[in-house]
């Protein structure tokens, strides 16, 4: 890929995905596979006036050695530099940005009773940490064409650096970062998201129902004073990001214990490094009762295990079928790109954003108003070619949403 190229992206990333202020800190966390296009980010992020940038460096290969190797007892631990790291953190409040390159299978065949329950104990530790942090500080996800990734993607390409070459293609221009200028494609696309946000909000919708030809039969409760967002974002101290690169969604968070029905997989599920296929949940009063998968069946149960709230819906997000991600026709395998090909949902943690004037209310006051709480936010994708969605208010008033997988507004 042309470095030019390249180095557009990594300016998108840092002035648009983070929009690093002058004299903050940034990190940025990555896999050892992608020394120069970190190196291209980080010096974009100075430009932009960061004081300093860290990277943090993984590599998932090392990452499974410790799966399989480490007690169960050693990979619940939070050693406690880590704890002091997020306490200057939260001191600081550096921006964020998560380069995804990692192999999509890269951790198939791990014990995953063993994995789910020391992530369960670590995030119990690390989630206040981050529940402080929340809505104040700048984060965006990105990715990058890893080469093991690639060959997952394009199994049929053949010679060295095809797949990484037509995988780098795929996500700049699922990014709106392949042709013309980055900065201004998503300047548009941001203007477009919030002129739809505008009309769902003026609505006053208190329920959306989906039904689709696969089975999916499915009726979910809003907020009572719940808002649809989109594209960039704001933190309570005013900073524009754009979190999520691509993004082609609108999302809300909907009302706890409020869903009823069964719903289907349209693509495969990436979870900690394995993949969930062909799968359904059944929701009663909110929360998932019934789960099965063709495979990966156990870890989607242990998925919904983790806590309390990880079987109740966090998101409701609304992704047309005709988005460049699905018009790609490329399976990613990656949630980030997957869930932004059609319509998805989440289990676990919602946005406390997604409260019409939420900086008034704490963390507690915006869960009793229906926000779900939990140590996960697990994507997965539902829609497809015949799906329909309608919107109903409180007074019984019917608006088509969603006809045949598009929008129908």
């Amino acid at each position: 890929m042309h470095k030019t190229i390249l180095k557009n992206y990594a300016k998108l990333l840092a002035r648009v995905g983070l929009n690093v202020q002058k004299g903050q800190e940034v990190i940025i966390a990555a896999e050892l596979d992608q020394p120069e296009f970190v190196a291209f980010v980080a010096e974009e992020c100075y430009r932009a006036g960061a004081a300093r940038v860290r990277v943090d460096w993984s590599h998932q290969p090392i990452q499974r050695l410790g799966a399989e190797y480490r007690s169960e007892e050693v990979l619940s631990e939070v050693p406690f530099w880590r704890e002091e790291k997020l306490r200057g953190e939260l001191r600081t409040l550096p921006a964020r940005l998560y380069l995804d390159s990692a192999d999509p299978d890269g951790l198939n065949g791990i014990d995953t009773e063993k994995y789910a329950r020391a992530l369960q104990a670590r995030t119990r530790i690390l989630k206040p940490y981050r529940d402080k942090m929340e809505n104040k500080y700048q984060w965006c996800i990105a990715a990058v064409a890893g080469e093991r990734w690639a060959k997952k993607v394009f199994p049929r390409a053949t010679g060295s650096g095809i797949a990484q070459d037509k995988l780098w293609r795929a996500i700049l221009s699922c990014s709106r970062s392949l042709e013309g200028n980055p900065m201004e494609n998503w300047r548009r696309h941001n203007a477009d998201l919030a002129a739809r946000c505008e009309y769902l909000n003026s609505l006053g919708l208190s329920v959306l129902e989906y039904e689709s030809s696969n089975g999916t039969n499915l009726r979910v409760g809003l907020l009572r004073d719940g808002v649809f967002a989109a594209g960039s974002e704001r933190t309570l101290s005013g900073v524009e990001f754009n979190p999520n690169i691509p993004s082609e969604e609108v999302f809300t968070s909907p009302m706890r214990g409020e869903a009823e029905g069964v719903v289907y997989s349209t693509k495969p599920l990436s979870y900690q490094g394995q993949l969930i296929r062909n799968f359904f949940v059944r929701f009663e009063r909110g929360r998932a009762v019934e789960v099965h998968a063709s495979s990966g069946e156990a870890l989607l149960k242990k998925v919904i295990e983790m806590d309390e709230g990880a079987a109740y819906l966090g998101e409701c997000a609304l992704v047309p079928y005709d988005s460049p991600v699905n018009r790609s026709r490329v399976l990613f395998y990656n949630t980030l790109f997957d869930e932004n090909a059609a319509c998805h949902l989440a289990f676990g943690r919602g946005f406390t954003n997604c409260v019409r004037g939420y900086e008034a209310f704490s963390e507690e006051q915006l869960h009793a108003k229906g926000i779900n709480d939990s140590m996960i936010h697990v994507d997965f994708m539902i829609g497809n070619d015949d799906l329909h969605i309608d919107g109903v208010t409180q007074t019984g008033a019917r608006y088509p949403i969603f006809r045949n997988g598009r929008w129908a507004f």
